[in-house]
């Protein structure tokens, strides 16, 4: 029987159905049950780049679950101290930004599992149920329970990229156009032929391995369709701040139309 939402994304993956998910960046947990509504098959909850703090991370997860959806947490930097409340949590994935090197991979995923793999502390909370699963039951089931994804976002990752994904323990990476982008000095031109190239380059070296990949954008059809051709097979497209800007000047223009025409 099927009963994490990771475990219905493993099953996309394998039979290669496209999943697609949504940033979250606002504190408000209730716009993780609106990503649900939608239809979005999982949220990434941004903790790099917000003013959320440690408890409404939480609440989005809680609100993920209540959805019946999958919930990424991106943390602030690869750091255990950083990763192992969060870990606790119960997230579906854990998304490392800046991953460089094989090593630094290493490092963010011996922080997600138990020695002797790894150097996690122990001291599950919503992880297991707040205790409703067995400690025999949780250990089984641990390592599989949650995505150890790796960002790619830098040239010097993508010269490493092939030694990053033979880490045992990476479950997949994504992409970070942007940040790639400027690593190459052409900051937010992520249509530039020279980091086009590199996207490129990735999405090869994802398939000569055979290690599923993601990428994480805003919405622009030809964007979309360029990733759909290298083969990515999940995505983060989109996300609060800009749904609500958006919808927020389409119906004060609309309005203002009306009241003026």
């Amino acid at each position: 029987m099927i009963n994490r939402p990771i475990d219905k994304l493993n099953i996309k993956l394998k039979y290669g159905t496209p999943i697609i998910g949504t940033h979250v960046s606002l504190a408000e947990h209730c716009i993780t049950e609106v990503m649900g509504e939608t239809g979005f098959e999982f949220v990434w909850i941004d903790w790099e780049h917000s003013a959320m703090d440690r408890r409404d991370v939480q609440n989005h997860l809680i609100a993920a679950r209540a959805a019946g959806i999958a919930a990424f947490v991106r943390v602030p930097w690869n750091d255990p101290v950083l990763v192992k409340p969060i870990l606790e949590m119960g997230p579906d994935g854990v998304v490392f930004p800046m991953i460089r090197t094989a090593e630094e991979a290493r490092a963010a995923v011996a922080s997600c599992l138990y020695p002797p793999k790894g150097i996690r502390g122990y001291g599950p909370r919503r992880a297991n149920n707040y205790g409703a699963m067995s400690g025999d039951e949780y250990l089984r089931q641990v390592e599989t329970s949650f995505w150890k994804i790796m960002q790619i976002e830098h040239v010097d990752a993508v010269k490493n990229l092939d030694e990053i994904l033979t880490v045992d323990g990476v479950d997949t990476i994504v992409v970070g156009p942007n940040d790639l982008s400027g690593s190459a000095g052409l900051l937010t031109q992520t249509r530039h032929p020279e980091v086009l190239a590199l996207l490129d380059e990735i999405a090869e070296k994802c398939r000569d391995h055979k290690k599923p990949f993601g990428v994480s954008l805003g919405f622009a059809k030809e964007t979309i369709e360029d990733w759909k051709r290298r083969g990515c097979a999940w995505i983060a497209c989109g996300g609060d701040t800009g749904y609500l800007y958006e919808g927020a000047v389409g119906t004060y223009k609309n309005v203002k139309e009306i009241m003026n025409g």
